[in-house]
């Protein structure tokens, strides 16, 4: 596989805001919490789980959970609690409003037009990466590539596209926070071998991530960089590894992707 010139990379710091603790609300901060600890691998929850998640005593996990369900949120099967579709209210806040997923979405069906398999664009969250736009044309891929779901950054091809256009400053302290779980037999879950990946990635500009989220699932990234050349997002790929080789889908996928990147970079 060819190696690929660096893109240009103009990290712009944000301006940090400053609070005073007291105007914070910290039963909206534990609340929201609460409403995290659900996701793709557990969607169904006890009190204990949800306290040991959301990181709360099994008392204050209760009365969160309890006027979640009041209030439609959540909902009691008699043994166990889960979400309802009303928190579908809180992401559709963002994506109604969210300028970035609505100039998106258009380039991921044209990709997937184009492909007949998979796309999807995510940010960072902490350590995780979080789908802010997603089209696929088969149900058969991975769920995870869905607008909404999230997964770790360290075994994923946005995500370590993500990571490599950070200062590599931040590697260090990103890397020493990661439990690098073995999630399939190829996950990488050594330390010095992913920061080399991400080495690898901010040198040819875009990372393929080969069934190490999930097995049958290879992925190939880009960044998304905005007009002055701040990265903002990362563009993914997603097929079937028994349809593609990885040299497949890096000949067939990158240039797409780089039509994406360039045309999309003129918008955001």
């Amino acid at each position: 596989m060819s190696s690929h010139p660096s893109l240009p990379f103009a990290p712009q710091a944000a301006q940090p805001l400053t609070f005073n603790p007291r105007d914070l609300i910290g039963g909206l901060e534990k609340g929201l919490a609460v409403i995290e600890a659900f996701d793709l691998d557990k969607p169904r929850l006890s009190i204990t789980e949800v306290a040991n998640r959301a990181g709360l005593s099994r008392a204050a996990a209760r009365r969160y959970l309890l006027t979640l369900t009041q209030i439609g949120y959540a909902h009691f099967d008699g043994r166990r609690f889960s979400l309802t579709p009303r928190v579908l209210r809180l992401g559709q806040s963002y994506m109604h409003s969210a300028r970035l997923p609505r100039l998106i979405h258009p380039k991921l069906t044209h990709l997937v037009q184009q492909t007949g398999d998979a796309s999807s664009a995510g940010v960072l969250d902490t350590d995780d990466v979080i789908s802010i736009a997603a089209c696929s044309s088969s149900p058969h891929l991975s769920p995870r590539l869905q607008a909404g779901t999230r997964a770790p950054a360290y075994c994923t091809a946005n995500g370590r596209v993500l990571m490599a256009f950070e200062p590599e400053a931040r590697w260090e302290s990103w890397l020493a926070r990661q439990r690098l779980l073995p999630l399939t037999a190829r996950t990488v879950t050594n330390a010095a071998a992913l920061r080399q990946e991400l080495l690898r990635t901010r040198d040819r500009g875009f990372a393929i991530v080969d069934q190490e989220l999930e097995p049958d699932l290879r992925t190939l990234a880009v960044p998304l960089y905005n007009s002055s050349g701040r990265v903002v997002a990362a563009l993914n790929l997603g097929v079937s590894a028994s349809r593609y080789s990885v040299d497949e889908l890096a000949t067939r996928g990158l240039p797409l992707l780089r039509q994406a990147q360039a045309e999309l970079r003129a918008l955001i």
